[in-house]
């Protein structure tokens, strides 16, 4: 397996030197703009809260990130000026509102937002959450995989990595509801893994799955923990399922329980993180005390950026190095004296 250059460029630029992804989310939108209104009294999140906050998200946390998420209605106008350019920037695609059907879940891009837009922005890679249910609805699974689809298409003409989310929801017919962007606690593990599997299929374009775990978190014994090889057993599939590089998602888990999540990705041949809540939710929990909010992403959340970097340089697989790509390992094609007129112009 080859890559375009550009993708090529772009999982490059996401990566730290030595290939492995030490990326923090700064794109989620409910999980800040509901906890700033309720707190504020007011129907809507103002925006220079929410803007504000994830400004102090990108200048406190960069140094210790490869690459930031933002998203385009604050992070980016609000912060990309503070964004240190040696790192990779993210730019996320889907609507964070999402239309809830009988038959289950429609996910759907951010109005007056593209891939080209993204691209043109200077964007890294294009990231997109689907939810995502293999039992839903056949209608539904058919929409959401052409959902997927079209934007996997997109980010092949336009010759930009795509990183793709996925997360199981609940439908009508469980005990467990809920609408945010949290993981089922009572999740079956195959949900999770046939919905891998589903979207490891070429004709989607995914270049780096971002994934939850196969169990609750809090059910992660971690590696060495009791019962961790049954735990384990379920990562490698996950990772076989992947089929290419691919990082783990936090999904709102707490600090100890995301570490032992990564003891087993990485174990299981996952080639980093990107994460949010797991790193900045505690320090976020001050709000309105910004001072207060500064000084736990300066203490705590660096602190845990520290141990989990310092894990995954011990443990994670470089994204380069990963089985798909062969013996000799990622590289563009062709790379030889024909590549100028084999590389195509975004008509195609």
């Amino acid at each position: 397996m080859s890559l375009s250059a550009g993708k090529y460029w772009g999982l490059r630029r996401l990566a730290d030197g030595a290939g492995r992804f030490k990326m923090t989310a700064v794109d989620q939108r409910p999980p800040i703009k509901n906890p700033i209104k309720e707190k504020r009294g007011v129907p809507e999140a103002p925006w220079e809260d929410v803007a504000g906050f994830k400004e102090m998200l990108i200048t406190e946390l960069q140094a210790e990130s490869s690459a930031l998420l933002l998203d385009p209605h604050y992070a980016y106008p609000r912060g990309v000026s503070r964004m240190d350019p040696a790192k990779g920037l993210i730019l996320t695609l889907e609507d964070s509102l999402f239309e809830e059907t009988p038959g289950g879940r429609l996910s759907s891009e951010i109005d007056d937002w593209s891939v080209e837009k993204i691209k043109r922005a200077g964007g890294d890679a294009v990231k997109v959450l689907a939810w995502y249910r293999p039992d839903a609805e056949p209608d539904v699974c058919r929409r959401q995989q052409d959902y997927v689809a079209r934007i996997g298409d997109a980010c092949a003409r336009y010759d930009i990595p795509f990183v793709f989310e996925l997360l199981v929801y609940p439908l009508a017919k469980d005990a467990e509801q809920t609408g945010d962007y949290v993981e089922m606690k009572t999740k079956k593990p195959e949900l999770v893994l046939e919905s891998v599997r589903t979207f490891a299929d070429a004709k989607y374009g995914v270049d780096l799955f971002k994934l939850e775990s196969p169990l609750a978190a809090d059910d992660v014994p971690g590696v060495g923990g009791a019962g961790w090889e049954t735990a384990q057993e379920l990562f490698d599939v996950l990772g076989q399922a992947a089929g290419r590089p691919w990082v783990m998602l936090s999904a709102g888990a707490g600090m100890a329980a995301f570490r032992n999540i990564l003891t087993h990705a990485y174990r299981a041949g996952a080639s980093g993180y990107l994460a949010g809540r797991a790193i900045w939710l505690r320090a976020f929990q001050a709000f309105p005390d910004w001072d207060a909010i500064r000084g736990g992403l300066r203490g705590e959340a660096i602190a845990y950026m520290t141990d989990i970097n310092a894990l995954t340089d011990a443990e994670a697989t470089p994204w380069q190095a990963h089985p798909c790509f062969g013996g000799d390992g990622a590289g563009i094609g062709p790379a030889d004296a024909t590549f100028r007129h084999n590389y195509p112009g975004f008509g195609g």
